[in-house]
């Protein structure tokens, strides 16, 4: 409310509007890195299927080999329209696949109504980041806005694996974020 209010008053005046825009695209960098500050690109790749894009995966660290013990970023730009019940259902696949028999029905339940709180229906051009706090769980960003925390390190560990846990069915993809392999796309 009061950067709000701050705006309207700069931009009242023709000297205040480069303030006024300086701010307003200072507010609009508040995201994910203000959780994890420091961090860099490890590594970036693409996830096709039947060779059409489907995101842009790029993963974020503080540390240049980061673990399923370490605070990362993994952020997804999508290139192709998505629905949640989409994402969530693929998602809840692998996890199970990753899982194995620990994974009872209650707690896939529980886990996709997470995903279900967490996700949206994308559209090219869009991300979708998670936070990934060992011990403590994670949290999803839609285009930089906070869209849900979910404090369970056992969720926070499965959905991850998906992409790092060495099992992946995309192991380029996982090579590439981990910087171990650079795209040659």
């Amino acid at each position: 409310m009061a950067l709000g209010w701050l705006l309207e008053r700069a931009c009242s005046t023709a000297s205040g509007l480069a303030l006024a825009l300086l701010l307003s695209t200072t507010a609009a960098l508040a995201d994910w890195r203000d959780d994890l500050p420091g961090v860099r690109s490890v590594g970036t790749g693409q996830f096709k299927w039947f060779g059409f894009a489907v995101y842009e995966a790029r993963l974020w660290s503080r540390d240049v080999s980061p673990t399923l013990d370490q605070p990362f970023a993994l952020e997804l730009t999508y290139r192709r329209e998505l629905k949640r019940d989409d994402l969530v259902e693929i998602s809840l696949e692998e996890m199970r696949r990753l899982g194995g028999k620990e994974l009872n029905p209650k707690r896939l339940a529980r886990w996709e109504y997470e995903m279900r709180q967490a996700f949206v229906d994308v559209v090219p051009g869009q991300s979708i980041t998670g936070l990934y706090l060992p011990d403590r769980g994670c949290r999803f960003y839609v285009d930089g806005q906070l869209s849900r925390e979910v404090a369970d390190p056992d969720f926070a560990r499965a959905f991850f694996a998906i992409w790092l846990d060495p099992r992946t069915r995309n192991p380029e993809l996982r090579r590439r974020l981990l910087g171990l392999e650079v795209a040659t796309e």
